[in-house]
């Protein structure tokens, strides 16, 4: 079936052996070398190029090359770029991905399995709406506060710690609910922002604080878990529209894999990486997952109050987390 998937597109090209690929397409990303990010992106690409005998190119760029995530969003629009790969920042897109910003409401991957399963049409048309197409989903983990001034074992640890977070309302709202100040900043600018003492902390999953070397800059690790967060293998709607049938199908295929290999690799490295933070001599200390939970009641129901819809989203994804 691969071999004839995208015969209709290129069957006329294939005659031309000079060319290395006939389809190029640039996947931007704000992943450091080593990412659980990096890893996801080159597999959706190694994919791309064996699925179509190398008559597709997806070329990436990493490190935010091409821009941190609002201006990738930007240029995936523009058509300057095909993918990109962004996850917290996705509930400035539309509110409905805020239901991923709700502390402890995804228990595991399965259950992020069912919710996929159950409500990807409620994700993809509100992506829609906002000029987007999910082909996919990824993962950014389960996330995680470091800092420099104190462990953090409850909400009430956090009091004036100035905390970095993404450009999301909803994970300020969480951090302010819980004490913290927090300051949404590009991820490519946190390093230097822990070094120089403008932030003294963040909040991650393993995978992009060891990649960033947070841990050269950070004091203490605390494993809170409070939020898990998808990444969306993100394009344009106009432009991933515009592919034939045949490659629309071919990219759906192999972004359907990458998501397969992304949790397992992502299951690999929460082991792993934990002994390189901890072996980097960062303080490590397990937080009172049940103060933090009982502390988070507020942020659902502002969650529930402000946007249409949001009470009968948390109740079914809280559903299918028993329904496994």
């Amino acid at each position: 079936m691969k071999k004839t998937l995208i015969a209709t597109t290129v069957a006329a090209l294939m005659a031309a052996p000079a060319m290395a690929a006939d389809i190029t397409m640039k996947f931007g990303h704000v992943g450091a070398p080593g990412s659980l990010f990096e890893a996801s992106v080159n597999n959706f690409a190694e994919c791309v190029g064996s699925a179509s005998e190398g008559k597709i190119e997806v070329q990436t760029f990493g490190s935010s090359q091409l821009g941190k995530d609002k201006e990738l969003l930007q240029k995936l629009k523009l058509g300057q770029v095909d993918f990109a790969l962004p996850s917290s920042v996705m509930s400035s897109v539309d509110d409905v991905f805020g239901i991923f910003e709700m502390p402890y409401i995804i228990q595991d991957r399965d259950h992020m399995r069912r919710v996929q399963g159950a409500m990807m049409d409620k994700f993809q048309s509100a992506a829609q709406e906002n000029g987007y197409y999910i082909v996919g989903l990824a993962e950014n983990g389960f996330r995680h506060i470091t800092n420099n001034v104190r462990p953090i074992n409850t909400p009430e640890d956090l009091k004036g710690v100035k905390l970095r977070t993404p450009n999301g309302a909803w994970r300020v709202k969480m951090f302010q609910e819980y004490g913290a100040n927090p300051t949404p900043m590009a991820f490519s600018d946190v390093f230097t922002a822990l070094q120089t003492g403008v932030i003294d902390g963040q909040e991650n999953p393993y995978a992009q604080i060891a990649s960033a070397k947070f841990q050269e800059v950070q004091k203490y690790l605390s494993i809170t878990g409070h939020v898990y967060t998808p990444a969306y293998i993100l394009a344009s709607d106009k432009t991933f529209s515009s592919h034939p049938e045949d490659v629309q199908t071919l990219l759906r295929d192999c972004a359907s894999k990458t998501q397969d290999f992304t949790y397992e690799k992502a299951a690999q490295l929460e082991e792993e990486l934990l002994g390189v933070i901890k072996d980097a001599g960062v303080e490590v200390n397990e937080a009172d997952k049940a103060a933090f939970i009982e502390a988070s009641k507020p942020i659902y129901e502002g969650f529930a109050a402000e946007v249409d819809g949001a009470q009968e989203m948390i109740d079914e994804v809280m559903g299918l987390a028993q329904s496994g």
